[in-house]
């Protein structure tokens, strides 16, 4: 499988919407539990238009994992540390999409001069997050009204030695 990590554009907006909305609504079903007003809450804001104002803004490291040249992934990381997205198409979780979205958010961190990145992880992504080198802090709540925890990592080394591992292990490219 020969997946590419590359920036997102607005033109992506509208497959990157569908991978967050279907990724939410059949891989995150033990955060929402199919309630209504926590699905309408979360869901609310993954329309294209606010997904090509994500892409766009200066603010954020926005990227698509491609597969076959169709959007299999979605990471957005804030000029702050912070990853606001990192979701995978259902069907492909599990084949280290996500874990080349994070690692190549991890190189952006360092680059930007960041020693810290942090993550809000739903409880359906807390192993994954475990398994990258991210450990917990505290127990949060997020804005759509579901049980996170606060997960954080600190970041070592440069940029270059982030995409050297991140690379070098995969077929995976990134543009910048």
């Amino acid at each position: 499988m020969s997946v590419d990590v590359r920036i997102a554009t607005p033109a992506d907006a509208a497959s990157a919407c569908d991978v967050l909305r279907r990724s939410i609504l059949e891989c995150c079903v033990e955060d929402h539990h199919n309630d209504a007003a926590i699905l309408s809450a979360w869901l609310g804001n993954k329309t294209e238009e606010t997904v090509t104002a994500w892409f766009s803004s200066p603010s954020n490291y926005s990227l698509v994992a491609t597969l076959r040249d169709e959007v299999a992934g979605v990471g957005l990381l804030t000029r702050k540390g912070k990853i606001a997205l990192c979701y995978v198409a259902p069907q492909l979780r599990f084949t280290g999409i996500g874990k080349a979205l994070v690692q190549a958010l991890e190189a952006q961190a360092i680059a930007w001069g960041l020693s810290t990145m942090q993550v809000a992880s739903t409880l359906t992504a807390q192993a994954f997050y475990r398994r990258n080198g991210y450990a917990p802090i505290r127990e949060t709540e997020s804005c759509f009204g579901i049980e996170a925890t606060l997960f954080s990592k600190k970041l070592e080394g440069d940029a270059s030695a982030v995409k050297r591992a991140q690379y070098g292990s995969c077929n995976c490219s990134h543009t910048s």
